[in-house]
């Protein structure tokens, strides 16, 4: 009796498939991620103006900073579960609406308590996005995909700083009116792409591909299979919520992320002001312009070191060796003189901080569900992100203390070599290290 299966894909079918799915899926989800990072980062180009306006001291510019990963904290894991409910499209368009809605907010405050309040709610808008795209991701790409499409997803955190910092500093210099200063009109200008790329997402974003009306019926169904044939073969486990959030290996990566957050944080939102210090001449436009140097470094390395992750299959020594590289580096540049010497440090930090990324979140899929994994990626990202409050609020500490920001560095270098030695000796269960 003769079959009416269609034939199986061939391998040229397999590529070109997924390459479809690569430019329909990735590209939206980069220059979303984009506008959000600008969004969030925003703020340290805006304390070259701000900070004056508004009398706020280093340690409170730190606090005002990293009080945004609180909100984040508390609103990450009951935001990944309302998005299990309501589908990435829905809550992705959601979060990003909330959030620029903030960050236009912020334009309007006008003592140091505002700010706080409003930086608190912009985390509590944000919260879930990141987590959200990963596992959006792994609902369209298998495993050995995973590393590559997350570095090139995630190469939009060091491109919002190419493209931010030399608009932010731009606005701040030359746009001001209606009895606003140019630090308040960059919060307005630069808050509302993300409302109208909530709006795109809900219109353009597709849930999974057997809702993908641009592929065919077979090879929606291949890639459906495709992936659940994956998953399957993994012998990964599947926990419920609490025991996913709980989970010893789980809670191990959120400290090496918290660790990596604060140093990799620390550096972002200060850069400005520590490049301002480096070469005290610098006009704010000239300040952007140098530092978006060292993230096109790291935009670079990031990807080409993903990419040798995915080729090889090894994740853990992938995810460990940036972070030596960074606290390396980092720790230098508090003892060199000069914006060069300063920069090509920085450069370094920052390409050992974002090639870590991608390699890092394949760890959990080695040993835990897709499903577990949603969870417990939003608990890694949420614990993690503490370390977002931290490090740039110690920067400030130290920075009103010894009147050098670059100082607190020192300390963000040692927590990102003990992240190193976390990583290698994580307790990563083994179907496969490489999975």
């Amino acid at each position: 009796m003769e079959s009416n299966a269609p034939p199986p894909l061939t391998e040229a079918d397999d590529r070109r498939i997924m390459r479809r799915v690569f430019w329909r899926i990735v590209p939206l989800c980069f220059v979303l991620y984009i506008v959000s990072y600008i969004d969030r980062a925003n703020i340290g180009y805006a304390a070259l103006q701000m900070n004056a306006e508004l009398r706020i001291s280093d340690e409170a510019f730190g606090f005002a900073a990293g009080i945004f990963f609180i909100g984040y904290f508390l609103f990450e894991v009951p935001s990944n579960m309302l998005m299990a409910r309501y589908g990435p499209r829905i809550w992705i368009a959601r979060i990003l609406i909330g959030m620029g809605a903030v960050s236009m907010a912020t334009a309007f405050v006008q003592s140091t308590s505002q700010l706080y309040g409003l930086r608190f709610l912009l985390g509590v808008a944000e919260a879930g996005y990141f987590p959200a795209i990963i596992i959006y991701l792994t609902a369209w790409f298998r495993g050995r995909e995973q590393a590559t499409v997350v570095a090139m997803f995630t190469a939009a955190i060091p491109v919002s700083y190419i493209i931010g910092t030399p608009v932010s500093t731009w606005i701040i210099d030359h746009v001001q009116g209606l009895g606003l200063t140019g630090w308040r009109w960059m919060f307005l200008i630069e808050g509302l792409p993300a409302v109208i790329g909530g709006l795109f997402t809900y219109r353009l974003l597709v849930d999974r591909p057997a809702n993908a009306r641009w592929l065919a019926a077979d090879e929606r169904d291949w890639l459906e299979a495709e992936i659940a044939r994956e998953h399957a073969a993994t012998g990964v486990r599947h926990l419920n919520t609490w025991r996913a959030i709980t989970e010893p290996r789980v809670l191990y990566l959120a400290a090496i992320y918290f660790v990596y957050q604060a140093g990799s944080l620390g550096v972002g939102y200060w850069l400005p002001q520590i490049v301002k210090h480096s070469g005290k001449s610098l006009s704010n436009v000239e300040t952007g312009l140098i530092a978006t140097l060292p993230y096109i470094v790291a935009t670079i390395g990031m990807v080409l070191w993903s990419r040798r992750s995915d080729r090889t299959g090894e994740r853990r020594y992938h995810t460990a060796w940036p972070l030596l590289l960074a606290g390396a580096t980092l720790g230098g540049v508090a003892w060199v003189a000069g914006p060069v010497p300063a920069t090509i440090l920085l450069a370094a930090a920052l390409t050992g901080f974002y090639a870590f990324k991608a390699p890092f979140w394949t760890l959990p899929g080695i040993f835990l569900s897709r499903a577990t994994a949603a969870v417990s990626i939003a608990a890694i990202n949420s614990i993690g992100n503490l370390g977002g409050f931290v490090g740039p609020y110690v920067v400030g500490v130290v920075a009103k203390a010894s009147g050098k920001p670059p100082t607190g560095l020192v300390f963000l270098a040692g927590l990102t070599l003990v992240a190193f030695v976390m990583v290698l000796t994580a307790p990563l269960a083994s179907r496969k290290e490489s999975a």
